[in-house]
């Protein structure tokens, strides 16, 4: 699917994986369990400590823009509505601006805040605990602290790498990968790491990669590019970011990120388009496409991304997504067959920008689908809306930016409203800055 988005245009984007599909597809019936991680017997009829429920509960698994923004807007929509919002980590640590961070831009206190300040503002409960197993039939989500029982149910756990897409199958591989050379598009540790690769980095090659297929934040690869070759012109280090790309030209903003490369890291940046990766060797550090080999002395390679596992273990997985994301109506975001479990985020099948504002600005609207459900009504579908800065200069600090909403014509999604500002400046950099602050203020 391509998604490659310009000034003049949009592509149109598939529709085909989420229209039209049926629950028999998918291989379960209305109301049945999905068990393919059975919990242990002895979770399975322990109940978590949590409170009584006082309403209707609605438990949120995965605390990231999704699932913060969901767990505040029920409460807003609908007071009586008790809320449980579920993570396996103890606080919130943000992907989208953590490139300014990898820079020296920002510190860690803006990236990072507590899971349990935002329940206690927001009047929500907080619990932190892993997702082993949902039982549909009897409403249950089963974690290693015991089981919540639930009244509607959101998942909007994110995603997971699929090293294989870029011929690395080896587990032993893998974890070498995972490691050795994170990616670091799933916030927290992966990150932490590769600051310290950049902080430490003392010459060669820095490579760095872009998946096919839709993936993590559009932008997010050629801003870190832009950033990180900041830090090594800054610092006069004898080396270069290799950035290779599996498109055939930058994803999005495509000519603002061609004229920083082009203006401000010559020499410094060297970008490889239509590269597309069939294996790894981590120890060799090696990189082998379909025509030629790349080496480098250190890197954070990016892989193609699917759905997180989870999705797949609870059997709710599209049989028509490459990339193994959520069966869910497209319009209405429940599983086909159960109007009771939600998907949102990273995790949906349709085309939207996996980005912080648009899983933030989509929370927003299923809230207010789930809370119109729980009073017997409906809403219409409304779109998400993908605002995107990208800082592309550090000193000054200088962004370019993209704002989209999406059209549904029945069949398939498109952009729609696009606005793109491509020439890079101080005043999108401050814009980028205010953006962040508001979005981080309203989910904490």
């Amino acid at each position: 699917m391509s998604k490659q988005l310009t000034r003049r245009g949009f592509f149109k984007l598939s529709g085909g994986t989420v229209a039209g599909a049926s629950l028999a597809a998918l291989g379960i019936q209305a109301g049945q369990g999905a068990t393919a991680v059975a919990a242990p017997a002895a979770l399975r009829d322990h109940p978590a400590p949590l409170p009584k429920a006082k309403g209707a509960r609605v438990v949120v698994v995965g605390a990231g823009w999704s699932g913060l923004t969901i767990a505040k807007y029920l409460k807003r929509e609908n007071e009586k509505l008790d809320v449980v919002l579920i993570d396996s980590r103890p606080s919130f640590f943000s992907c989208p601006m953590s490139n300014l961070w990898l820079a020296g831009m920002v510190d860690l206190e803006f990236l990072s805040y507590s899971f349990l300040d935002a329940a206690k503002d927001n009047n929500y409960i907080f619990m932190t605990a892993t997702v082993i197993d949902v039982d549909r039939g009897s409403r249950k989500v089963y974690t290693e602290q015991g089981t919540v029982a639930y009244d509607y149910l959101v998942l909007a756990p994110g995603i997971d790498y699929d090293y294989a897409a870029i011929g690395v199958k080896d587990p032993e591989a893998t974890m070498a990968m995972q490691i050795n050379y994170p990616a670091a598009f799933k916030p927290g540790s992966e990150h932490i790491s590769l600051k310290r690769k950049v902080a430490e980095f003392e010459g060669g090659t820095f490579l760095l990669t872009v998946p096919s297929g839709n993936y993590r934040c559009l932008p997010g690869p050629y801003e870190r590019a832009c950033l990180i070759a900041s830090v090594f012109k800054k610092n006069k280090i004898k080396g270069k970011v290799v950035l290779l790309d599996a498109n055939p030209d930058v994803t999005i903003k495509a000519a603002g990120f061609h004229a920083a490369f082009d203006e401000l890291y010559k020499g410094y940046l060297e970008y490889h388009k239509s590269v597309n990766i069939t294996g790894v060797d981590p120890w060799k550090r090696r990189v082998k496409s379909e025509f030629e080999e790349f080496g480098f002395d250190d890197a954070a390679i990016y892989p193609r991304v699917r759905g997180a596992i989870l999705i797949e273990q609870l059997g709710l997985t599209d049989p028509k997504s490459a990339q193994k994301e959520a069966h869910i109506d497209p319009l209405k975001y429940h599983v086909v067959g159960d109007e009771h479990v939600y998907v949102a985020g990273d995790a949906r099948p349709m085309p939207f920008s996996k980005s912080g504002n648009t899983a933030r600005t989509e929370g927003q609207h299923v809230a207010k689908v789930i809370a119109a459900h729980a009073q017997g009504k409906e809403i219409a579908w409304v779109s998400p809306n993908t605002t995107c800065y990208s800082v592309v200069s550090a000193d000054p600090m200088e962004a370019i930016s993209v704002d989209a909403k999406y059209s549904y014509d029945g069949k398939g999604f498109a952009f729609a409203d696009v606005k793109m500002v491509e020439k890079r400046s101080a005043a999108q950099g401050k814009l980028a800055m205010e953006w962040a602050k508001g979005h981080f203020r309203d989910m904490f």
